[in-house]
């Protein structure tokens, strides 16, 4: 993402609107002159790299989208530096500087110091040590010394759209109140959204289902009582989670402080699914372990017992449910498979005060055995949901034996 300072919008009215790159001949000529750039400089230091990015800038105009560009390139997505040194360069210094004490402090005496520190860390480390490692080592931890030794190139266009989306995740740095329609979708990507949500940490409200869609209520880095930057940072990071849910819409409140009087002023910003932003996250994994990977491999085909994967969504009071499968047969009857693996007390309470919150009889809980109940506070005892147990896998018999129990309606 970008850094606030390279960050680009315009106002009309209280509607702000963040600046996006049309993918044109002229910026992808920009990008790619940048992209060239970066992959000539693999070897060298980045303080060279930034001398070699001003030199680009010049004095053209939109010197800030070049910097907001380059800015981009530079994170761990597309670079890699590294600190180059044959020791931790704070040790190198203590070692230099300890025999270096030990001669005049004369300047024709440096060469002589750093011929004999290679000498001796030759023997050391088992390899040739030469003085002018010492030397570029000797400071390599500083950030304009370390070395680009990787550069894994995106295309022109790739990286237009990475500007366009940071550009829009910038807006969310200040924002107070944020309000989410996710419409009528693949509950898939609902998983998606909401595995997100908890990922980042974010305070929300669910309301809804999966057959209307949802409305999920965020609260912003201002409307907590100390603002938090890292908090609007995480909420900026769920945007390209939502760009993977085919209907949505965003309405947010933001609190942009006025460059003239200095003073906080309410802006607003909206976004849907026809934005043309492009996500970057991967689209979810097939599974969330290897454990449901490994029941969804096991499942008879031959079974009457259909095993399909994350369809329903069981809203309950603030949030959402989520079970890993439904089971439909083939009469029409289903039933949902919650797998509860390896995982902490906190997440064991809240599992289990869902399933008595969601006031379904048709849900069944796979509890590993391994886990200690009695010490996270939960009494399987309580719960409406019909229990089976496995240790390491979890077989798809003891599941069907559960399913050829329920009488047939």
């Amino acid at each position: 993402m970008l850094p606030s300072e390279l960050l680009i919008s315009r106002h009309s009215g209280e509607e702000l609107t963040p600046k996006r790159l049309a993918i044109a001949p002229h910026n992808l000529e920009m990008a790619e002159e940048l992209i060239r750039l970066f992959a000539a400089a693999r070897g060298t230091t980045q303080g060279e790299l930034n001398r070699q990015l001003l030199e680009l800038e010049g004095e053209d105009t939109d010197y800030r989208i070049k910097r907001g560009l380059a800015h981009l390139l530079k994170a761990e997505a597309f670079s890699t530096f590294e600190v180059v040194s044959p020791l931790e360069p704070q040790l190198l210094r203590s070692r230099v500087f300890a025999l270096a004490a030990q001669s005049a402090p004369l300047p024709q005496t440096a060469p002589n110091t750093l011929d004999a520190l290679a000498d001796h860390l030759s023997s050391e480390l088992g390899y040739e040590v030469f003085p002018d490692q010492i030397r570029c080592g000797l400071y390599a931890d500083l950030q304009e010394n370390r070395i680009l030794t990787q550069f894994d190139a995106p295309t022109p266009e790739a990286l237009l759209h990475r500007y366009n989306l940071s550009q829009v995740q910038g807006v969310f740095y200040r924002a107070s109140h944020i309000l989410i329609n996710a419409h009528r979708n693949d509950p898939g990507e609902y998983k998606l959204l909401f595995r997100y949500l908890k990922l980042f940490g974010l305070m929300t409200y669910i309301e809804g289902d999966a057959d209307h869609g949802f409305t999920i209520t965020i609260d912003g880095p201002t409307s907590l009582f100390k603002p938090s930057t890292r908090y609007g940072l995480d909420i900026a990071k769920l945007i390209p989670a939502l760009l993977h849910v085919t209907r949505w819409s965003l309405k947010a409140d933001l609190h942009i402080k006025d460059n003239y009087s200095n003073k906080d002023k309410t802006r607003r910003f909206s976004l849907n699914s026809d934005c043309g932003l492009v996500s970057h996250y991967p689209p979810g994994k097939p599974y969330d372990s290897m454990l449901e990977a490994s029941f969804a491999d096991r499942w008879p085909t031959t079974s009457d017992w259909q095993l399909e994967r994350e369809v329903d969504l069981i809203p309950i009071p603030g949030s959402v449910m989520i079970p890993d499968f439904r089971l439909v047969h083939a009469d029409g009857r289903s039933f949902l498979l919650e797998i509860v693996g390896y995982w902490r007390p906190e997440y064991l309470r809240k599992k289990f005060f869902q399933v008595q919150q969601s006031g379904r009889d048709d849900i069944i809980l796979a509890i590993s055995d391994r886990l200690n109940l009695e010490k996270a506070g939960v009494k399987v005892n309580e719960t409406p949901a019909r229990v089976v147990w496995f240790k390491d896998k979890l077989s798809p018999k003891a599941v069907l034996s559960i399913l050829e129990a329920q009488s047939t309606p």
